[in-house]
C-alpha cells in the first residue's frame, strides 16, 4: 500500500476564536491517520503493544497553506518514506474536496521501543507489509 487515506469532518470543537482549525489538531489528526494505516495493514497498534513493541514519536512537523474550517470533510494522506532498523517516518498530506494543492503536510518520525524504552528492531510484519513511498516526491 503506497498511502492511504483517513477522512474526517472537522468539529466545531476543533476550530479556534477565527473559525479556522487550530493548528495542534493536525497532529491529532495525524495520529488516527497513522493508527488507520496500521490497521488497514492488518497491524492494528494495539497488537504490536501486546507483542511489546512501542512506537513513541521523536520528532513531529507539520507545514499549514491553508485552513480547514468548522463542517469541512478532510483526507488525511499517510504513506511511510522510511523504515530503518528500528525506525519508521511517516508523510501526511491534508486534502480538502476541490484543492489541488494540500494545505497542511507535514511527518513523524518513531522509534520501535521494548517497554523499558529501548530501541528494537522494526518487527517483520511490519517490514514485510510497509513499502516506502514518499507523498512529497
Amino acid at each position: 500500500m503506497k498511502y492511504f487515506d483517513y477522512e474526517y469532518r472537522v468539529r466545531y470543537g476543533d476550530t479556534d476564536k477565527m473559525g479556522i482549525s487550530y493548528y495542534a489538531n493536525y497532529l491529532i489528526w495525524f495520529e488516527a491517520a497513522r493508527t488507520e494505516y496500521f490497521r488497514a495493514l492488518g497491524l492494528p497498534y494495539t497488537e504490536c503493544e501486546k507483542q511489546g513493541i512501542y512506537l513513541p514519536v521523536v520528532e513531529a512537523h507539520a507545514r499549514y497553506m491553508g485552513p480547514s474550517t468548522y463542517d469541512d470533510l478532510i483526507t488525511i494522506r499517510t504513506s511511510v518514506s522510511e523504515l530503518r532498523i528500528s525506525t519508521i517516518r511517516f508523510e501526511y498530506q491534508v486534502l480538502k474536496p476541490g484543492t489541488v494543492k494540500p494545505i497542511s503536510q507535514g511527518y513523524t518520525v518513531h522509534v520501535f521501543v521494548d517497554a523499558s524504552m529501548k530501541p528494537v528492531r522494526a518487527p517483520e510484519s511490519v517490514s514485510e507489509k510497509v513499502e516506502c513511498y514518499s507523498l512529497l516526491q
